[in-house]
């Protein structure tokens, strides 16, 4: 609005100076807003404004929610002092992906946004993956909050509401975060063969996917110890450390997140620390007369109506199911662990965790974890 009137007002000073009795008029223009000119004194004038505002606001900035389920993210808009004629209103939500955020260094940041839903009036159109999953809540007068269905790992991240009335676009972002659990994996090769996208695939056969530095920092303040770095979403190479110790950054340094930084994400090789949330379904052990090799479990699985589970999948019954079963069973990489949330003795070391075999030959024979 102010880049409109400036120029009317250079126009209205050049006429003063030439016009008798120095008389201007500046065209009305009528939206609601007022705008005053008041000399400060020195011959300079301002414009103040002093009229309707808009406000977008959420009460609350970060949601968490389980995978699979519907989460609502609020956003609600008013103006100050209220409308007597209310205004055409348009909202658009977007989302800046949790791996992006990592990486936000610069104003280009908006840019690397997606776009999840447009709205005006009753007409609205998502896009993307978010496509049939969103809508708008309008439980009330200026509710724009945005309900997202059928959640999913890559969901996470910073999410925008834009509210844009024709004269003034205002926005508030709210957080979604899922719950779930960080576990670190490296390659049946061994340690520190996955590139930074090596490490993305990994996790994603994993039913999982690259964890943020959030979801790795609350992991570490939850007990997660690990001496092998590993990929992050953002591109840095990270390993949390609760008990400092020689060849694991060193006695003197505090517990903590030890950090690479960033590295060069073809030619740079670590392990990858992993992130998965709740399935939907049921992992369990296979009850069978005897144990298989790799190939037989696999079909022992498919022949009970499931199949063989992920290492993601087991991780996510473990913390979040409470899946505890001391028999090490095969699994869809070709590990073998076994989950215990209630350490007993001969089921390994005192606190709860995955225990893992490492991969193993694949004549070996193991129980199985099916998914179904």
């Amino acid at each position: 609005m102010l880049s409109l009137l400036r120029p009317l007002l250079a126009t209205c000073v050049y006429l003063l100076l030439l016009l008798p009795g120095g008389q201007c008029r500046i065209p009305a223009y009528s939206n609601g807003f007022h705008y005053q000119d008041i000399s400060n004194g020195n011959g300079n004038g301002e414009i103040y404004f002093n009229g309707v505002r808009l406000h977008v606001e959420s009460p609350q900035l970060a949601v968490s929610a389980t995978r699979g389920s519907s989460v609502t993210l609020p956003c609600h808009y008013h103006y100050e002092p209220e409308l007597a004629t209310p205004r055409r209103t348009r909202v658009k939500w977007s989302w800046l992906p949790a791996n992006v955020i990592g990486e936000a260094v610069s104003p280009a940041t908006s840019a690397r946004e997606t776009e999840v839903m447009v709205a005006m009036g009753n007409r609205h159109r998502s896009y993307g993956n978010f496509r049939g999953r969103v809508r708008l809540r309008r439980s009330a007068p200026g509710d724009m909050s945005l309900v997202i269905n059928e959640l999913q790992l890559n969901d996470t991240g910073r999410y925008r509401c834009e509210v844009i009335d024709g004269l003034e676009d205002e926005s508030v972002t709210v957080e979604l975060e899922l719950q779930g659990v960080v576990f670190p994996y490296h390659s049946q090769e061994g340690r520190y063969q996955f590139n930074f996208f090596g490490a993305q695939q990994a996790c994603q056969d994993q039913d999982a996917t690259l964890a943020t530095f959030e979801q790795l920092f609350t992991a570490w303040e939850e007990g997660l110890d690990w001496c092998n770095a590993g990929w992050l979403a953002d591109g840095t190479v990270q390993y949390p450390i609760t008990d400092p110790r020689a060849g694991c950054g060193g006695m003197n340094f505090a517990p903590g997140l030890r950090s690479y930084g960033q590295r060069h994400r073809l030619l740079h090789h670590f392990d990858a620390f992993c992130f998965t949330a709740s399935v939907k379904g049921n992992v369990y052990f296979l009850k069978h007369p005897t144990r298989l090799n790799f190939t037989e479990a696999v079909q022992a699985c498919v022949s009970d109506g499931s199949q063989i589970a992920k290492v993601g999948q087991l991780y996510a019954a473990w913390r979040l199911m409470g899946l505890d079963r001391c028999d090490a069973g095969w699994l869809a990489d070709r590990s073998v662990r076994y989950p215990i949330t209630r350490p007993r003795a001969n089921c390994g070391p005192p606190e709860p965790g995955v225990r893992s075999f490492g991969f193993r030959p694949p004549y070996l024979k193991f129980g199985v974890y099916c998914y179904r």
